[in-house]
């Protein structure tokens, strides 16, 4: 009978046990309950942090989280106004601000991360389509390149920053009032959102690279002319100082010459001139060294008879030809004057190779 009786007590005991632990329950401060009877909402959402009580085996308490949700979208290819492609990187911050409506309408976190790529995602395609690149990768308006005065004035108008209108970060907020108002029908307030990563194409990328090699071709090639018109000058300043100095060398070298023939011609003057003797013997030296310089050991003349240089040979041969002088006291036969026949003159005479041929001495010319 008593263990009827504790078999008893131990089951009632177990009951109210259930019965307690089942109709207790803990609101966290960063959570929010919606009460669910037969999985519909009862009540109204319990925000209050606490020790909170409901019917036990037949209401549900449904945890929510009060804190500030993140969503991270995935990087997306889009187009933008001037039609050139880009991926798009986006990230929000959100929170439940109806926690009522958002579990009829959502149930869960991850239902509602659904509906965010969903609503942010083709929004943000919206907005990056309504504008060009330019205004989605840069956010202030009045930026100005830092780069040297030199270089901005080689590129002009390439080198500066296009003018924007509104920029990333009006973007950004354009994308936050389209999403915000879908989402609050869903009980989601949504608290901000940003680009967090932009990255080219490749067919962008090649186009923004071609660019930069242009620019810096210009660049290049300015510095190179600059270089070649700075070789240049230097160069023609280098020419005119040498012919500079080769032009008063050359003044110094011929007034040096021209004194040296003046003192030459001096010496000749006093060594030969003066008298009839001394000119016949410089003619005479003067045609030694012309024989000298003309006469080889294979070398064959043809001369005219009225040649100077022919003069002296002719003299010579007639020199052999005329009789021996007579003895002194003998009377020179006198002969008989006849007018030589008129003979006509030979225009050319050979005359014999250097070998055969037997120059007088001076020595014989003195005779």
């Amino acid at each position: 009978m008593k263990k009827g009786i504790y078999a008893l007590a131990g089951l009632i005991i177990v009951l109210v046990l259930l019965v307690v632990t089942g109709s207790i329950f803990t609101v966290r401060e960063d959570s929010q309950v919606i009460l669910t009877q037969f999985g519909k909402p009862v009540g109204n959402p319990i925000v209050e942090p606490g020790l909170k009580f409901k019917l036990p085996f037949i209401q549900v308490a449904n945890q929510m989280e009060k804190r500030v949700l993140e969503w991270d979208g995935q990087s997306t290819q889009m187009p933008t106004r001037d039609k050139l492609y880009i991926k798009v990187d986006t990230f929000a911050r959100w929170e439940i601000e109806d926690p009522l409506e958002f579990f009829e309408k959502l149930r869960d976190p991850r239902t509602a991360l659904s509906r965010l790529d969903d609503i942010l995602g083709s929004e943000t395609r919206n907005m990056v389509a309504k504008h060009d690149l330019i205004e989605i990768i840069r956010t202030t308006k009045d930026r100005q390149p830092q780069q040297p005065e030199d270089i901005g004035e080689i590129l002009g108008e390439q080198g500066s920053l296009e003018p924007i209108r509104i920029g990333r970060s009006a973007i950004e907020k354009e994308v936050h009032a389209a999403a915000k108002g879908k989402l609050e029908d869903f009980g989601i307030r949504l608290l901000d959102v940003r680009f967090k990563r932009i990255n080219y194409t490749r067919e962008v990328e090649s186009r923004i690279f071609e660019r930069m090699i242009s620019e810096r071709q210009q660049i290049a090639e300015r510095f190179r002319s600059e270089g070649a018109g700075e070789a240049a000058r230097i160069k023609g300043n280098m020419e005119k100082e040498v012919k500079t100095i080769e032009s008063e060398a050359y003044k110094k070298v011929q007034a040096e010459l021209g004194r040296a023939d003046a003192e030459s011609t001096r010496i000749y003057a006093e060594a030969y001139g003066g008298t009839k003797e001394r000119e016949e013997f410089y003619r005479f030296t003067k045609t030694l060294e012309a024989y000298q310089d003309i006469l080889g050991a294979d070398t064959s003349l043809i001369l005219t008879t009225d040649s100077d240089l022919f003069r002296m040979l002719k003299g010579h041969q007639r020199q052999e030809r005329e009789p021996a002088v007579q003895p002194a006291g003998e009377a020179p036969a006198v002969q008989p004057q006849v007018e030589p026949a008129a003979q006509p003159e030979p225009a050319l005479e050979a005359v014999p190779d250097a070998e055969e041929l037997q120059l007088p001495t001076a020595s014989e010319f003195t005779n």
